[in-house]
Formats: structure tokens, C-alpha cells, sequence
């Protein structure tokens, strides 16, 4: 099928030809015929990215008249990213039909210069409801000679409460015009949308109602919920080439967590409706141009950025709706792509996720989350892979490589590419030497009779940690992973506040709120004393000889709360002291009961 074949003009054939449009797509090959011979109205479901602005903006365009300067079709959309995109999309295909003039009025813009434009005469209309009521009542827009009115992305102008927006728009609008529906799922709403405003509509769904796009892969993670954001910065160095968006459900998620990225090296940028239109006019020109390859939106904000390629959508948080999911991860996979679709989860948002999977009709795949030796091999290939492809300018580069094989000519070519490598992974193999797994474990085997017998009991696992090995003495530290403390912090920190000889290391078993470690029985007392009135990361700390009857997770609950509080910790001994008391008090009460 060509569009020549669907009915569409030269003219506007001519103009997406060069736009690089071959043939069209199947919601094209639906909706276009039928717009350009029939009269009835349309209902067309299909996902984001299949075609639809082509699909009814080209038969809009052969139908209207250049000689008429007064406003013949109207297209509404929720946002003014997509009002614009639209706008621009009409723009293009029109390149050859000069008297055809298509005007994107929307807010966050002046009022003054779309009033201007309006009264030197436009055919089409491109508007978000807000601004149009509001053109519409100074009196500056008339819709009487509208034959066409466009809804796009209809479902999402229900979930920005557009509806009453809609009647009063309508009310200015002729009766016999046609009217056209364009939206990625079908909710009972935009049923009732159908029944009221429009008569007899043909519907056509290109795939299955409010399925989710069929080129697209679902993924989730399981992790804490603290975790969340490590697991999202592992998903992005697991993908060197990512070019995808993060949505998160607020604004204040979105440009916290895109400060964290920029903070940590990455190329981020945050979209959400606290930005004013030139600045978010700003971000998404570097996120079409790749200046920035991650984009960290809102769902609302993120409508209208039309990007085909994009390799991932990430969903930070899971939306309510099934149908906000589908619009998420239909912004990749299109054109005929693959791509992938993200949920990071905690536990409590796993009936949420099965939820969603039942709505659009997919399975989700639980992966594990990267591991740091993943993501470093991965990350390995990536770079052997640019230096391979990277283009040579032989003439210009040779002028310098005399003064470069001068200095560096000493070294042999595997030492060359150690350091090559190293001077692009050593802030990398840093950050994660001793990293653990933060995949959350919601499913334990269960043994059977005959294992748990064999098994130790539970508390004397734990007491096992609490004891030092042979010739050792077990110490205590009030840091833990959920300070970012791990192994080579805790050799650091002993080779620098540590006097006299080096300290040797044995068993370390690090845990979220605290630490346990072995070192020479002779040197437990010396790296207590040492470490004294050290700081980490703003927090004091505190260390101690460990005592193996001592419940050290519920000490470092209780030590973080009198932390936050501005109290100092106490010593085990204390501890114990204060315990017993209680005890000795208690049952003196109970004597004189008695």
C-alpha cells in the first residue's frame, strides 16, 4: 500500500517524501481512506509513536480550503509540548500549500502575539482547552466555519480533568461537524466521550484495546525502597549507549532525583511543570539533540516529546493508572524499534505490577539487578568497542604523534591500554569495590524437616558473627552499609587515625546499621582508643570490643534514633547497667506488693 494508493494529494505526498515518510503505517492505511470518503466520525485506538498525527493531519489538510481565511479545523490536545509538536508535524506536511496557514495556541506564551496571528487568518487550529476558552470568550476566536475537530490523546485529557473544558469548546462549534477521536486506551470515559459528542463513529484499533506496544520488553527490579535510586544508577551503567526517560510520580521526585544524577556525573535533566515553557523548551532540545541522554519527567510534562529512538523507559515509580503505564512505555519500541520498559519496584507495589500486566496484557520479567562486575565488563566492551570504530583523521593526527610517541613511547602496548582503560574506570571501579547485591529476596526456599534439623539455630548464626576468629579480637563500629560503609572505607579509615603499626584486618562482616570486624587480639584496645572521636560523613563514631551476648541490630536502631535526637551513645557497659537496673527496680515494686 502507498499513499498515493490511499487517495493523499501530490502536494502534501511531495512534502513527506522528503520528511522520509516510504509507506504508510497500518493506523495510516485505517483512518486515512476513510477521512478523505466518508463523512461519519472516528474512534481510533493505537499507541503512541504508530502514525496518528499523519494519520488524520494529512486528509485534514486535503480538506481544507486555502481560499477561506477563518478557522476550518480544530485540533485539541492536553498539553502544549504535544499542541506544538502537532502544530510543527502540520507545519512540515503543509511545505507546499503556501495559503494554508496552522496556528499552535496554548499557555506559557504570549496572549498578545496568538491574538495577532488569529486576526491576519489561520485554517487550523492546534490549542490546549485552557487557552482556547479563554481566546474564545475576548471574542478573538470563531469556530463557525469549523468542519473538523480533532480530540488527541483523548485519555489523558480525561485525566487532566478536561472534560467540562471540552463541553464548553463544543458549544462553539457547528453541530454537522466531523469529529475525530484519537487515544492509546480505551477507559468507559472516552466511551461516553463517543456516545456524547459524536455520531455513529467508526472505530478502528490498530493492535488490541489498551494492550501494550508489541515491541516493547517489560522488566522489573525488586529492591528496598531506599534502594531505589542505587538500582536506577546501576540500570544506567549497565547501559552505556541509554537514551531513555525516568518518570517519576511528582515533581519534587523528578528534580530530586535528576539533581542526584547530574550531582553524580550523569548526563540528566529534569521536565515537570515548575519549569517555565522556555526552560522546558531548553531541556527537551538537548534531549532530541542527545546533549542529554537521560530525561527525568513527569507524566503530564513528558506528553508531546515526539523521539523515536529512545532505548529505555524507566518507570521510578509505578503509575495508579494502567492506562499512565501504557502511555510510559509506548514512547519506546516505535517506528518499528525494539526497546525496553523498566519498573523499579519495593515489595508492596508487587500487586500493583500484576495489576498493570493483567491490563495490557504482557508479562513482565524479573531481572536481578546489575552487579558491579556486570556493569564494569559491560562498560569494558563499550570502550573497546568506541576505540574501534572511532574515526582517525590520519593526515591531521600525524602532525602530533611524534611529541605523543616521545613521552609515551617507554611503555609497551598492553601497559598503554592498561592505563587507557584505567583513566576511564577508575572513578567506576572506585565507586563499586565491595558494592553489594540490593536485589530485595521476597522468596526463601523452604527446607525440609530433615534440613532444619541439621541447620543452626537462628541465634546461634548471629552469635557466631558477634565471635572473633582464634587470635583475634572481634570489634564493633556504628557504621554500616546504610552509611556507605563498606570494607576498603574501614581499611582507610584504620590506616589513617590508627597510630603506631599497621593494623591487620581479618574477618569483616558489614551489615546495614553497623559493622563487625576482627583484628590482632593484641590491637583491639589500641583501634578502640584510635578511633574515638573519629567522624564519618558528618556522623560520630563510635566503636567498642564485641560482646558476643549483645543484639547489635536493635542497638543500632536505638543508637541512630539517639543520634538524630543529638545524644551520645552509649557503651555496652552502660547499656547493660541501665538494663539491669531497670530489672533490680522492677522487682522491688513487685517485693513490696508483695
Amino acid at each position: 500500500m502507498t499513499f498515493e494508493e490511499l487517495g493523499v494529494r501530490d502536494d502534501l505526498r511531495k512534502a513527506i517524501e522528503e520528511l522520509g515518510f516510504e509507506n504508510p503505517m497500518p493506523v495510516q492505511e485505517k483512518v486515512i481512506p476513510h477521512l478523505l470518503h466518508n463523512d461519519s466520525d472516528v474512534v481510533a485506538l493505537a499507541q503512541t509513536g504508530t502514525g496518528k498525527t499523519a494519520a488524520f493531519g494529512l486528509p485534514l489538510l486535503q480538506r481544507i480550503d486555502p481560499s477561506l481565511h477563518k478557522p476550518q479545523a480544530l485540533i485539541l490536545s492536553p498539553t502544549r509540548e504535544l499542541c506544538l509538536q502537532i502544530g510543527s508535524d502540520l507545519a512540515d506536511f503543509s511545505k507546499y500549500m503556501p495559503e494554508v496557514k496552522v496556528l499552535p495556541v496554548y499557555g506559557g506564551s504570549s496572549i498578545e502575539s496568538q491574538i495577532r496571528s488569529l486576526k491576519q487568518g489561520v485554517q487550523i487550529i492546534v490549542a490546549t482547552p485552557g487557552r482556547l476558552i479563554d481566546l474564545i470568550k475576548r471574542g478573538v476566536v470563531k469556530l463557525d466555519n469549523v468542519h473538523t475537530v480533532v480530540l488527541d490523546e483523548a485519555d489523558e485529557m480525561l485525566n487532566m480533568g478536561f472534560l467540562e473544558s471540552i463541553d464548553e469548546i463544543l458549544a462553539s462549534v457547528p453541530d454537522q461537524r466531523k469529529m475525530l477521536m484519537f487515544s492509546a486506551t480505551m477507559p468507559k470515559e472516552i466511551a461516553k466521550i463517543a456516545k456524547k459528542y459524536m455520531h455513529a463513529p467508526e472505530e478502528f484499533v490498530i493492535g488490541n484495546r489498551n494492550e501494550g506496544a508489541a515491541n516493547v520488553r517489560h522488566i522489573y527490579y525488586m529492591v528496598n525502597a531506599r534502594d531505589k535510586y542505587l538500582a536506577l544508577k546501576r540500570i544506567a551503567d549497565d547501559n552505556p549507549n541509554i537514551y531513555g526517560i525516568v518518570f517519576c510520580r511528582t515533581r519534587r521526585d523528578t528534580q530530586e532525583i535528576a539533581d542526584k544524577l547530574i550531582a553524580d556525573g550523569y548526563n540528566a535533566e529534569a521536565l515537570h511543570g515548575d519549569l517555565s515553557q522556555q526552560q522546558r523548551d531548553i531541556v527537551m532540545r538537548k534531549f532530541r539533540d542527545r546533549v542529554i541522554s537521560l530525561l527525568v519527567a513527569t507524566d503530564v510534562a513528558a506528553r508531546g516529546l515526539d523521539v523515536d529512538d529512545l532505548t529505555h523507559v524507566i518507570n521510578y515509580g509505578l503509575p495508579d493508572d494502567s492506562a499512565v503505564y501504557t502511555h510510559r512505555s509506548g514512547r519506546t519500541g516505535r517506528a518499528g524499534k525494539t526497546g525496553v520498559s523498566i519498573a523499579i519496584i519495593h515489595s508492596r507495589e508487587k500487586g500493583k505490577l500484576r495489576e498493570i500486566e493483567k491490563k495490557i496484557g504482557k508479562t513482565f520479567e524479573r531481572k536481578e539487578v546489575p552487579t558491579p562486575q556486570h556493569i564494569i565488563e559491560k562498560q569494558l566492551y563499550n570502550l573497546a568497542d568506541r576505540i574501534e570504530k572511532v574515526k582517525v583523521d590520519e593526515e591531521e593526527i600525524a602532525k602530533y604523534l611524534p611529541g605523543v610517541s616521545r613521552k609515551l613511547g617507554w611503555l609497551t602496548g598492553e601497559d598503554l591500554l592498561k592505563r587507557v582503560v584505567s583513566l576511564e574506570f577508575n572513578r567506576l571501579l572506585d565507586y563499586y569495590r565491595d558494592a553489594p547485591s540490593i536485589d530485595f529476596i521476597d522468596e526463601k526456599p523452604r527446607k525440609d524437616k530433615k534440613d532444619r534439623k541439621d541447620s543452626k539455630p537462628r541465634d546461634n548464626k548471629e552469635k557466631d558473627r558477634r565471635t572473633a576468629e582464634k587470635g583475634m579480637e572481634r570489634l564493633y563500629i556504628n557504621l554500616g552499609k546504610n552509611d556507605g560503609f563498606y570494607a576498603g572505607n574501614l581499611i582507610d579509615m584504620l590506616n589513617h587515625t590508627v597510630e603506631g603499626k599497621r593494623v591487620d584486618v581479618g574477618r569483616i562482616d558489614l551489615m546495614p546499621g553497623y559493622s563487625l570486624f576482627d583484628v590482632a587480639k593484641a590491637d583491639g584496645r589500641r583501634v578502640v582508643e584510635s578511633l574515638r572521636g573519629a567522624q564519618w560523613m558528618d556522623k560520630r563514631v563510635y566503636s567498642e570490643i564485641a560482646d558476643a551476648d549483645k543484639n547489635y541490630a536493635r542497638a543500632a536502631t536505638r543508637k541512630s534514633r539517639k543520634a538524630a535526637a543529638g545524644q551520645e551513645e552509649e557503651s555496652t557497659f552502660e547499656y547493660f547497667l541501665k538494663k539491669n537496673r531497670g530489672g533490680t527496680k522492677k522487682s522491688t515494686k513487685k517485693t513490696k506488693k508483695r
